[in-house]
């Protein structure tokens, strides 16, 4: 974790895409939903998606986001515990915002917001529907287009 918070990387650094209201929106997450407490984004490619989704969750398939909680630990007091990391494919975001309509840029925030969400504990397959109206209303907040749950949904 970066001193200054939440870190987003990009492997490799994508041409003719900015970077910058990426890494903003990461630190708007972590001020709003968070409460200051940082995470990690790494933004890649469908193959190390695969690669990672095959070794931690034993499936062998492209995904759009994967979500690696820390494991909790005790700290002294005042010591921010960092939340943990989430992997996103920037093919995959690419191709879901060409088939909704919206920029790229969306797309990663939408995935952004779904692995900050699973990284604070909630799971839309096992919590009556907890995460997807907390997704629904941070989206609408953030003004962002439909939630990956809507979609599975509609």
């Amino acid at each position: 974790m970066s001193p200054e918070g939440s870190t987003v990387s990009f492997r490799p650094v994508p041409q003719h895409f900015g970077t910058r209201p990426i890494e903003r929106f990461a630190r708007k997450l972590e001020t709003e939903i968070t409460r200051g407490r940082p995470f990690e984004c790494l933004i890649t490619t469908d193959a190390e998606l695969r690669r990672l989704n095959r070794n931690y969750r034993g499936q062998d398939s492209v995904t759009d986001v994967l979500s690696f909680p820390s494991p909790p630990v005790p700290l002294d007091r005042g010591v921010t515990r960092p939340l943990g990391s989430i992997a996103i494919s920037l093919p995959r975001a690419r191709a879901q915002a060409r088939e909704f309509g919206h920029k790229t840029e969306q797309e990663i925030q939408i995935l952004m917001l779904h692995g900050v969400l699973h990284l604070l504990g909630m799971d839309h397959e096992t919590d009556a529907g907890r995460m997807a109206r907390a997704e629904k209303r941070w989206r609408a907040r953030l003004g962002l287009p439909s939630s990956l749950i809507e979609r599975v949904q509609s």
